[in-house]
């Protein structure tokens, strides 16, 4: 866990980084103050056979744009969706080869850190 500074729009942010494991995300996990309030996690908006890999959120903010769908082949590190939090776009990226299986949440919908957003095969 690493410890910035950090300052938006001339309001100055303490933020902690950690590394994730490559199975969730490329993205670095942000903790910071002050904090938006909670919203529910996303309906699913594709159902079907989910998948043996899933892609969790790895901090709470809102889908701008998902960017492949059920059936969509992917490649390792290839950005599946964009999650904007704190006013910057994160990519959260495929951890394994394979093909999109669910797509668990919608765009423009507030998620969770933790919340399934895709699961692949």
């Amino acid at each position: 866990m690493r410890k910035f500074s950090v300052k938006v729009n001339g309001v100055a942010y303490d933020v902690e980084i950690e590394e994730l494991d490559a199975t969730v995300s490329s993205a670095p996990a942000v903790t910071s103050a002050p904090v938006a309030p909670a919203a529910a996690p996303a309906a699913p908006a594709v159902t079907g056979n989910r998948g043996a890999e899933i892609v969790k959120a790895p901090i709470q903010g809102t889908l701008v744009k998902i960017l492949a769908k059920a059936g969509t082949k992917v490649a390792k590190g290839e950005c599946v969706c964009i999650l904007e939090a704190m006013k910057m776009e994160n990519e959260i990226v495929a951890p394994i080869d394979g093909v999109i299986a669910t797509v668990e949440a919608s765009q423009g919908a507030a998620v969770e850190e933790g919340s399934v957003l895709f699961t692949m095969n």
